[in-house]
C-alpha cells in the first residue's frame, strides 16, 4: 500500500530535464507557474515569457542568458544554494531568450505569471540581494530577497529562506489569502498563491509543513524531502526542519498586490513574546562566507 500523498506536494521526476513543473490549472490557482530544471554542460535552453513576467533563480551552477532585450555572459557562481549568495534574473513580457550552462551542469528555478505591464529586464546579483535574519530562538531563520515588494514588477515576489537543523520557519504560522487594506490605503494582507520548492543539504534531509485554514476546511501537513514542492493555495503554512538537517526553500509569489502583507494565526502570534535572542548559527550563507572560501 502506497504512502499518503497531500494533493498540495509536487514531487520531482528525477530522469527529467524540467524535473518539477506546475501550471495555475494544477495548482487550483489563477496566476503562478513554477518549473526547475537542470541544464547539462554546454545544453540550450530556450523559450519566450510570452504574456508573462518571469523571475529566473540560479540554484548551482552558472550560465549565460541572451535574449532580445539584452545578454548576460555571466549568471551564477555558488555551486549549490548552500554554498553561496543567490543570482537572480528578472525578464518581461514577451523576451525570447536562451540559457546555456557554463562550467558544468546549472540547476535553476523559473516563476513566472499573467502581466500587463512591461518592467525593464534586471539581474540581480548576490551584492543586490537583501539578508534579513527573522525572527527568534528556535524559529529564527534567514531571509535572502531577490524581487522583494517594491521590486519594479507588476506580481512577482521571490525570496529564499535558510532554516538552520530543528528549527522552526514561517512562524508563527501566517497566511495571505484575502485582500485588506486599512483606511489610508496601507496594506494589511494580500491574496497570494506561493510555493515551496525544497532543497536540502544532505539527501536524506527533510522537512514537515503544515498547510492549514482557520475554519479547518483545509489541514494538511506535508513531509518535504529535496527537490520537494509544496502548493500554498490558502491558509497558514509554517515550517520545520528536522534535527541535524538545515532546510532551503525557494519562495514565489503572485497575487492581488506585489507584497508580502501577511496576518499571523492568533492562536499563536503570543510566542513572538517569547524570543529573546537569535539563533547565532545564523547566516548560512552570506558574502563574506564567500570571500573567506
Amino acid at each position: 500500500m502506497s504512502p499518503y500523498r497531500s494533493p498540495l506536494l509536487v514531487s520531482p521526476d528525477p530522469d527529467a530535464d524540467e524535473y518539477v513543473c506546475v501550471t495555475p490549472q494544477q495548482a487550483g490557482w489563477q496566476l503562478l507557474h513554477f518549473a526547475a530544471r537542470r541544464l547539462h554542460p554546454g545544453c540550450l535552453w530556450e523559450a519566450d515569457t510570452g504574456e508573462h513576467e518571469l523571475a529566473l533563480v540560479l540554484l548551482g551552477g552558472v550560465c549565460a542568458v541572451r535574449s532580445d532585450r539584452g545578454a548576460w555572459p555571466r549568471v551564477g557562481r555558488r555551486h549549490n544554494v548552500f554554498s553561496g549568495m543567490p543570482y537572480g534574473l528578472y525578464l518581461p513580457r514577451r523576451t525570447r531568450f536562451t540559457v546555456e550552462a557554463l562550467e558544468g551542469a546549472a540547476d535553476l528555478a523559473c516563476g513566472w505569471c499573467p502581466a500587463e505591464v512591461d518592467y525593464p529586464p534586471r539581474l540581480i546579483t548576490p551584492e543586490d540581494v537583501g539578508v534579513e535574519i527573522r525572527g527568534g530562538g528556535n524559529a529564527t531563520r534567514q531571509i535572502n530577497s531577490l524581487l522583494p515588494p517594491g521590486f519594479p514588477c507588476q506580481r512577482l515576489v521571490v525570496v529564499e529562506v535558510y532554516t538552520p537543523a530543528g528549527n522552526w520557519s514561517s512562524y508563527p504560522p501566517h497566511k495571505h489569502d484575502a485582500h485588506r487594506q486599512d483606511a489610508q490605503g496601507q496594506m494589511l494582507e494580500a491574496d497570494l498563491e506561493e510555493i515551496y520548492f525544497y532543497k536540502t543539504q544532505q539527501p536524506q534531509g527533510y522537512a514537515y509543513q503544515r498547510v492549514y485554514t482557520g475554519d479547518g476546511r483545509l489541514d494538511e501537513l506535508i513531509l518535504a524531502h529535496d527537490s520537494d514542492l509544496v502548493l500554498v493555495p490558502e491558509g497558514y503554512h509554517p515550517v520545520v526542519a528536522a534535527p541535524g538537517y538545515p532546510i532551503y526553500y525557494l519562495n514565489m509569489l503572485a497575487g492581488s498586490a506585489q507584497s508580502l502583507a501577511s496576518s499571523d494565526d492568533p492562536a499563536h502570534a503570543w510566542v513572538k513574546q517569547t524570543w529573546k535572542e537569535r539563533d547565532s548559527r545564523l547566516p548560512l550563507v552570506s558574502l563574506e562566507m564567500e570571500h573567506e572560501r
